[in-house]
């Protein structure tokens, strides 16, 4: 898959703490 430039959303729920936040925090820094 890497190469093909699409970028899709991702949606975190209970990102505000625990496990979400990291998940929500690695995805944001991906762009």
């Amino acid at each position: 898959m890497s190469g093909q430039g699409n970028k899709g959303t991702a949606v975190v729920t209970g990102a505000s703490s625990g496990i979400g936040a990291v998940y929500a925090d690695r995805l944001a820094g991906q762009g």
